[in-house]
């Protein structure tokens, strides 16, 4: 994987607080630059992650979420340090010692490439940002540090910028504003752990929290998942245009005919396809199920016994009725404790929820296979209530589980 890659990567797990997750690529980072204290406090980190989840599996407790968001900071900090060791040693990154700061050249080389940045180097660029005399090369250290904080992320740096786009001299700070902006689109969910940068950006947006918030909900407009944001409850199917509702191809409240085709025989899926090109969706429901409902259970349960819990969700106590004894018959396969390890946790059991977890992926030969079971049923857990940071939690203690 290459280092880009591998850089996304951990973004994006660690933007899901999925601290393991994360880890796995840093370690390894760890292990090429032969930083044992870089280790250690690796293995400290998880040691602390460990003790979160047990914690979260056994107390409902408000406050375990801002521990965890704490946490969470501390392994961007940590990452920060060992990417930025690692773009030294690999030659990324040129080790330099000070600029020119009367040549522009000098000046743009250095804010846009040292991931060694001194406190002496950033006080010279808030002190540079307050002079007319200056206002150019200032500009010019601004834009290049911002360069270099896409590339390479540090708080420091980044408080250093936000000090800047604070400065009385409007066009310098116009400039810094609009670096910011840009920086804040490529790091928008990373933010939400570093408060000091929030608190420290709201002076050059203005009084009050809502400017901040306007910001982030414009920036990350851009680069929205609708379905998530469907799954999170955040916006209903009904407050879709309708072009759009035609376009995800939703059948409302009725179930999705792709359910019941999914455990028909391959030599009924072409008989089922011909009929669904023809007539309603909800009319082919209607045949098989009727206003039966002993013919609904029946569907219910077979479902089950191909693994698809989509019928069940609202009817769970039958579904893990039904699990229990599935589970101590010779037939039991990794969906089935999938199945009731989400049973589990609607209950709110978490404990037992985990274990079965634990069991289906110990079944699996590869967390990939695991994961291709569970994760199409996030938005089914998230829809009843489950919040996906919990789900995100789980998931990132099973990605490693034996």
């Amino acid at each position: 994987m290459k280092l880009s890659e591998q850089v996304n990567t951990v973004e994006r797990a660690l933007g899901e607080r999925m601290i393991t997750h994360g880890m796995v690529i840093v370690r390894q980072w760890a292990n090429e630059l032969g930083n044992e204290l870089y280790t250690n406090r690796i293995d400290q980190l998880e040691q602390n992650y460990r003790y979160v989840f047990d914690y979260f599996l056994s107390t409902d407790d408000p406050d375990r979420d801002a521990l965890l968001d704490k946490m969470t900071g501390e392994a961007y900090r940590l990452t920060d340090e060992v990417y930025a060791a690692l773009r030294l040693q690999r030659g990324l990154s040129p080790e330099m010692y000070g600029f020119n700061p009367r040549n522009p050249q000098s000046v743009m080389h250095y804010f846009s490439s040292c991931v060694q940045l001194q406190p002496d180097d950033l006080q010279w660029l808030q002190q540079a940002a307050q002079y007319e005399n200056s206002a150019t090369i200032a500009i010019a250290a601004s834009a290049a540090l911002a360069q270099n904080l896409r590339e390479c992320f540090n708080e420091t740096a980044m408080l250093a910028l936000i000090d800047v786009a604070n400065s009385d001299n409007g066009l310098v700070a116009d400039q810094a504003l609009a670096n910011l902006i840009l920086l804040l689109a490529h790091y928008d969910v990373r933010i939400d752990f570093f408060p000091n940068i929030q608190d420290a950006f709201m002076a050059p947006l203005g009084d009050g929290t809502h400017a901040f918030e306007t910001l982030c909900a414009l920036i990350r407009s851009t680069k929205i998942s609708l379905r998530d944001v469907l799954a999170s409850g955040q916006l209903t199917f009904d407050d879709l245009p309708n072009a759009l509702k035609d376009l995800l191809g939703s059948t409302g409240d009725t179930p999705d005919i792709e359910s019941i085709e999914s455990w028909m025989p391959a030599s009924e899926n072409e008989y089922m396809a011909g009929i669904t090109a023809i007539l309603p969706e909800t009319w082919v429901y209607a045949v098989i199920i009727g206003d039966n409902p002993e013919r609904e259970e029946k569907v219910a349960l077979t479902y089950l016994t191909v693994g698809k819990m989509d019928l069940m969700w609202d009817n769970l106590d039958l579904a893990e009725g039904w699990l229990t004894q599935r589970l101590c018959s010779e037939q039991a396969m990794p969906i089935d404790y999938i199945n009731y390890g989400h049973c589990c946790f609607l209950r709110g059991d978490r404990m037992m929820a985990y274990e079965n977890y634990r069991e289906a992926r110990s079944r699996c030969k590869t967390s990939k296979e695991f994961f291709a079971l569970f994760r199409p049923d996030r938005h089914f857990l998230v829809e009843r209530g489950i919040p996906v940071e919990q789900i995100y939690l789980m998931e990132d203690q099973l990605l490693r589980s034996n």
